[in-house]
């Protein structure tokens, strides 16, 4: 006997069954674009993405690591961080059944032991502003009287403004949370062991305003959705007096376009003869100016030149000559008329070509660059 669904399909009249057939056709043609579209996307979010690996390398024993800035929400003293040794896990898998799973090597410690209650001593790393990210790292809550807490810090603002996921070795909880204009919201999250004196493993997730945190690689928290901060830096954390070591820390993220990159490609369409455009800013923690605009995207983090430190140090344009182009390097200011970022600009070159012919020719570019920017978040936030 045939299947019902064939029997009534053979029963309706031909115009109804090819409708059917290409309904069906339509249907099975929209899925398939459906999950080659998607696993298009899941693939360009994957190119697209970044991994940032943050050094705390032998390199910096004794001392703060370089690129972070320490912060402290609450009262009390500012924390102590530094890289330290220690027998942390390996990073690589052993070898072999045999071979050590832990080893002696680098890690990030707060040692301050101020027992101050609402003190929370904060590292932020300086450079990036991050929107959609995951963000792993090992922790280790060592000592501490009052508290034994360890955590990170993800969309921070500022030292009132941030969101935070924290563990707690003596009140064997793990709770998510945000500070709003100072104002600490809601705990969420539960309680479980997490013993002191052990290595774990701690998550954090953003996409958009949905929010995942995962502690040894399982989700305690129920999915947050929550729209206070779309972007921000990360760092570590920790409360009082909690001595809290951190290692193996990375971040896969989507790089988000610098402001800088936008003004680049204005200005290079409203002036045609405009042959390249470059903006350099020294990022926080950092000592170096570096490219975040430029008709080469590829250029970006690209350390700038002697000639760009020189216009930024003594707040004065210079002229560069070169075979088929005029450049002119620049000061920024800002609108108190501080020098905060430089300019290379390159325009054809023309005959009998001099100094001040190329930096007339170069002013209306950096007038319209200086008015839209009145701080240097303007370029790089």
């Amino acid at each position: 006997m045939r299947p019902v669904r064939d029997r009534v399909v053979r029963d309706k009249p031909a115009g109804l069954r090819r409708a059917v057939r290409s309904a069906t056709l339509g249907l099975r043609m929209h899925r398939r674009w459906m999950v080659i579209v998607t696993v298009l996307c899941l693939g360009l979010e994957r190119l697209l993405a970044a991994e940032l690996v943050f050094d705390f390398g032998p390199g910096q024993v004794d001392r703060q690591p370089e690129g972070f800035r320490s912060l402290l929400a609450g009262v009390g003293t500012p924390g102590q961080w530094r890289v330290i040794w220690d027998e942390a896990p390996s990073e690589l898998p052993p070898l072999s059944q045999k071979a050590p799973v832990v080893s002696r090597r680098t890690v990030l410690a707060q040692l301050s032991e101020d027992d101050t209650d609402e003190r929370f001593p904060i590292l932020v790393y300086e450079p990036l502003v991050f929107g959609d990210f995951t963000f792993t790292t090992r922790f280790k809550t060592v000592r501490g009287r009052r508290e034994r807490m360890a955590g990170v810090v993800f969309r921070l603002q500022d030292e009132r403004n941030f969101y935070v996921v924290r563990a707690s070795s003596l009140g064997n909880t793990f709770r998510f949370y945000k500070v709003v204009d100072g104002q600490r919201g809601p705990l969420l999250g539960p309680e479980v062991e997490i013993p002191s004196g052990v290595w774990h493993e701690l998550t954090v997730e953003c996409r958009g305003n949905q929010i995942r945190c995962l502690l040894n690689g399982r989700e305690l928290i129920p999915p947050l959705t929550d729209p206070s901060f779309v972007r921000g830096r990360i760092g570590f954390w920790t409360k009082s007096d909690s001595v809290s070591y951190f290692a193996d820390a990375r971040v896969i993220y989507t790089p988000l376009e610098p402001p800088a990159q936008k003004l680049v490609e204005e200005l290079l369409r409203r002036y045609p003869r405009l042959l390249d455009l470059k903006i350099y800013v020294v990022p926080s923690g950092h000592t170096n100016l570096v490219v975040v605009g430029a008709r080469d995207r590829g250029l970006w983090g690209a350390s700038g030149g002697s000639t760009e430190a020189k216009a930024l140090r003594e707040g004065r344009p210079y002229y560069v000559p070169q075979k088929d182009a005029a450049v002119v390097v620049a000061p920024v200011r800002d609108r108190n008329g501080e020098p905060v970022a430089v300019v290379r600009i390159s325009l054809e070159r023309r005959m009998g070509q001099t100094p001040q012919g190329a930096l007339a020719r170069a002013r209306p570019i950096l007038q319209q660059l200086e008015a839209r920017v009145n701080y240097r978040s303007d370029l790089v936030e």
